[in-house]
């Protein structure tokens, strides 16, 4: 006879966890060796790329550059330089804006978190629940419906981002007069007014992420609603007499969810690029502004921040869909494990 105990969390669930963090490290290192590379690797040196005088520099300015980024010393000492800069959170110092990097990334930060964080909520939200209900509409036996959600959808997909900035601007802004069109004007100092009007501005820009993202979202949730409606378990709940309002949201979006919420975490880099397009259109002043400006200013520094900022909060993205994923779906979890004594 043997006999079995049940452990909690189990061992193998550690080492899955362990296993994962250890590949996002990987993935970290990478990104940021990359991100110390790249200008090191371009045509004339890392001096050139970083020159931001007028013409064409001459030796001596190239050996100053050198001199001031420490370019002249062995690449694999400039390497771990970075590293320790980088731990220390220093970013370098900004041609651009003759201050710290890092002090610039973070007072344009949190404008474009909120951007994107509730560009991607708001995206998933309606492309899901128009794409789930464009199928459970269909399945209800009404294809017109769902023809014509698709067509919708897919003509908004189809659009350029900054065609429908543009569109709203001039609806909106212009000849309504309803939002501001520019989001980086002066804004009140600080209480409800500062709230208020940072609201107003944040209208255009975010409608524009929504419209722009959902069609990814729409598809997925069309085409995974369709699966699920076939599942038995759902012929099972409709004849335990569940109200159709429960079945659907309970039962079958819960389940239709799950590929949504892993291409939300792999779309967080798209949505990223996204909003520099958006963010330059309006004016908005978030790190999709700074990029734009940097890029103007050959500021390369600048540059190499935001994308390094950009790639951790790739990483972040995923990381979560990685920690919400067996909330819904209970079949992942594996919080208990039988092993024979």
């Amino acid at each position: 006879m043997s006999r079995t105990r049940t452990r909690t969390p189990t061992s193998r669930h550690r080492r899955s966890w362990v296993s994962r963090l250890g590949q996002y490290a990987l993935v970290l290192w990478v990104a940021v060796t990359v991100n110390f590379a790249l200008p090191r690797l371009a045509l004339g040196g890392p001096a050139l790329v970083m020159y931001t005088g007028e013409g064409d520099p001459t030796a001596e300015q190239l050996a100053e550059l050198g001199q001031l980024y420490g370019l002249d010393d062995p690449v694999l000492v400039q390497y771990g330089r970075f590293w320790a800069e980088l731990l220390r959170g220093d970013l370098g110092l900004s041609t651009g804006h003759n201050r710290p990097v890092a002090d610039v990334l973070l007072e344009r930060l949190p404008w474009s978190v909120v951007l994107v964080v509730l560009g991607l909520v708001g995206a998933i939200l309606v492309g899901a629940l128009l794409g789930a209900l464009a199928a459970w509409r269909r399945d209800a036996g009404h294809p017109d419906q769902d023809r014509a959600l698709l067509v919708t959808v897919l003509a908004l997909d189809a659009m350029p981002g900054f065609w429908i900035a543009m569109l709203l601007i001039a609806v909106f802004a212009a000849q309504l007069g309803w939002l501001p069109s520019y989001a980086s004007a002066q804004l009140p100092d600080g209480g409800g007014a500062w709230l208020l009007e940072s609201a107003r501005r944040l209208v255009m820009p975010l409608a524009t992420m929504i419209v722009t993202s959902i069609g990814t979202y729409f598809l997925l949730a069309r085409a995974s609603m369709s699966t699920v409606l076939a599942e038995p378990f759902l012929r099972l709940a409709r004849a335990k007499g569940l109200p159709e309002r429960v079945v659907a949201t309970r039962h079958a979006l819960r389940t239709a969810l799950l590929p949504i919420v892993t291409n939300a975490a792999m779309a967080a880099g798209s949505l990223v690029s996204g909003a520099v397009v958006v963010e330059t259109v309006f004016s908005y002043p978030g790190l999709g502004t700074v990029i734009a400006d940097a890029v103007a200013e050959r500021d390369y520094p600048l540059l190499q921040g935001a994308f390094l900022l950009a790639m951790l909060g790739v990483i972040l993205a995923n990381l979560l869909a990685d920690l919400v994923y067996p909330l819904l779906d209970p079949r992942v979890r594996r919080t208990a494990e039988v092993v024979p004594a």
